[in-house]
């Protein structure tokens, strides 16, 4: 073949197969709104109802409540001392809290925010709480107790424990009877199948450090761990193989998944920004933007009917607490808003 047309279908070819791992464009986010809620107290998860369009707050011995349209706080669930997240049961119509002091859930009623009751005798140190649809259950990851407790919400009961590896983080369900949650002080992904109640799988995430927040691309069956050393840890979740791994900012917490525009957002609080991450395809993956936000800014959560993203953060001060880390200006606590302008 002449140089001259091997050059030209060598261009062809480029052009026709560039697409498959040329990230496509993210779109631009920013900050866009700051919601000054105040008050005392520190904060973890953050969480969306989006058919009922309220964000959770978690703050310490309280949930704030806002209403998504208006920013402004609608309503507080009191009475859930050391309060970690919230999960949402919308096809129960219920929410139920992780109560980390008490070791408890508190249920309420997701359209009144009224209390309906509390479930004692979940693992030590309740943290991260999710609904499984395909149970139907309630799984609390309890940090002291390096396990998961399993709740039925008819019954308003823990019903089994399962036993983990180690410290439990963030967790996610696929709706097909399959759990992950991280294992922040093994550096694991484990697999937790929800109608037996058993453990399925363990891997292993290394290079990854110190795992915390996780989020699943349910279409290509995919799960991204954010670490404490810069490195986003991307898992086939099929086959807990690792495809890929990702540099992010210092402090991440956690991890969402936008599936409309193929973008995984890590929020690191060290840095004070989001990386926000493009999958090209299913194995590989392309850094898109750094997204400034605020120090401390470390959890958030996402709303998938305006694709915002929500960000607990609060304007650190010169003082540091016992465990050394930067006590908060009083009354600086905020809710970051970030999103297209």
């Amino acid at each position: 073949m002449k140089p001259l047309l091997r050059s030209a279908l060598f261009l062809s070819l480029a052009t026709l197969f560039a697409p498959l791992h040329a990230a496509a464009t993210v779109p631009t986010t920013k900050i866009i709104e700051r919601l000054p809620l105040g008050g005392p107290g520190g904060w973890d998860y953050l969480t969306v109802d989006a058919p009922h369009r309220h964000l959770f707050v978690s703050r310490g011995d309280r949930v704030v409540v806002v209403d998504l349209a208006s920013g402004k706080p609608v309503g507080t669930l009191a009475g859930t001392a050391g309060v970690h997240g919230v999960a949402v049961a919308d096809d129960l119509g219920q929410g139920f809290t992780s109560n980390g002091k008490s070791a408890s859930v508190t249920v309420f009623d997701l359209a009144t925010l009224k209390p309906l009751g509390s479930i004692t005798g979940t693992g030590q140190n309740p943290d991260a709480i999710l609904y499984d649809s395909a149970s139907r259950h309630v799984f609390t990851f309890n940090g002291r107790s390096a396990s998961a407790s399993v709740i039925d919400p008819a019954k308003r009961a823990v019903i089994a424990t399962i036993a983990l590896p180690g410290k439990p983080e963030f967790a996610q369900a696929d709706g097909a009877g399959h759990v992950y949650v991280n294992i922040e002080d093994k550096a694991e992904l484990v697999e937790l199948d929800s109608h037996s109640n058993a453990v399925l799988h363990t891997w292993s995430l290394a290079p990854c450090e110190s795992p915390s927040g996780l989020a699943l691309d349910n279409a290509h069956h995919r799960l991204f761990s954010v670490c404490d050393n810069r490195v986003m840890a991307v898992t086939d979740a099929n086959t807990g193989k690792q495809v890929a791994t990702v540099a992010i900012g210092d402090g991440p917490d956690a991890a969402v998944f936008d599936p409309a525009t193929s973008t995984i957002y890590s929020s690191n609080g060290r840095s004070g920004t989001i990386t926000a991450v493009h999958e090209d395809d299913a194995n590989h993956y392309t850094v898109a933007a750094t997204i400034p936000t605020q120090k401390s800014a470390r959890t958030m959560t996402f709303d998938p009917q305006t694709h915002r993203l929500y960000l607990s953060a609060a304007t650190p001060g010169t003082r540091k607490n016992a465990r050394g880390w930067p006590e908060m200006l009083p009354n600086s606590f905020t809710v970051l808003v970030v999103g297209q302008p």
